[in-house]
């Protein structure tokens, strides 16, 4: 349902939501969440052109969240590498179907825009929040994240 380009943004966002401000390199981002370097440089340019990181150049550089992870949809991140991709019209362009949707595309762009709800609800905080193992995540203390970001994640 998404892509792998979404995917690799999507663990970016939750490895950096994880480091409390701590920036990181792409080499050490794609090395925590097991994607290509090169590809992620690409990846992280685009969140950060969308806002949702920041990056500085230098010896202590890196990527960090711009924003507080509880302001930050799932879907924004997903949109802001690739978009995600409705029904809009029949995808074999017959003519008959101008109108509309065909019956079996109408009930597929249904499933989409349920899915394009529940990741536009889902916030990155949320998911940071969530007991369990983000992956093979490190988990720093929730207090680290509270008093970086002002607010409880």
């Amino acid at each position: 349902m998404i892509s792998q380009t979404a995917e690799y943004a999507l663990r970016a966002i939750v490895f950096l939501g994880n480091q409390a401000g701590e920036a990181c390199t792409t080499a050490q981002l794609a090395d925590e969440i097991d994607a290509p370097p090169s590809y992620l440089a690409k990846v992280m340019k685009g969140l950060t052109r969308a806002g949702i990181v920041g990056s500085q150049r230098g010896l202590h550089g890196g990527f960090t969240l711009a924003r507080n992870p509880c302001d930050v949809t799932v879907l924004e991140v997903v949109n802001a590498v690739d978009a995600f991709h409705r029904i809009p019209q029949c995808p074999l362009g017959r003519p008959a179907h101008t109108s509309g949707l065909c019956p079996l595309h109408r009930r597929l762009d249904n499933v989409m825009a349920v899915a394009e709800r529940s990741l536009e609800q889902a916030t990155i905080g949320e998911v940071l929040e969530e007991p369990g193992l983000l992956c093979t995540l490190p988990c720093i203390s929730r207090s680290a994240l509270n008093a970086k970001h002002g607010a409880s994640v």
